[in-house]
């Protein structure tokens, strides 16, 4: 099931639209990192490719951590 959020990222306000996998695995990356989701989400958006929209880029950072994370590393 695909959750939509509302949050503010640097005083803007943005909703994103992500699958509930990905939002317990981006929280799980947050814990990790001791860190917020909010902040989180903020660095995901300040490090994204010119024309990545927000909820793509915030995949890729966590298959990018999950592949690092994998015994192989692949």
């Amino acid at each position: 099931m695909t959750e939509k959020r509302s949050l503010s990222i640097r005083g803007h306000r943005t909703s994103i639209s992500l699958e509930d996998a990905f939002w317990r695995e981006l929280r799980r990356i947050a814990a990790r990192r001791h860190t917020s989701l909010a902040a989180l989400i903020a660095e995901i958006d300040a490090e994204r490719a010119p024309g990545t929209n927000l909820s793509s880029a915030i995949r890729l950072r966590v298959l990018a951590d999950a592949l690092a994370r994998a015994p192989d590393g692949t």
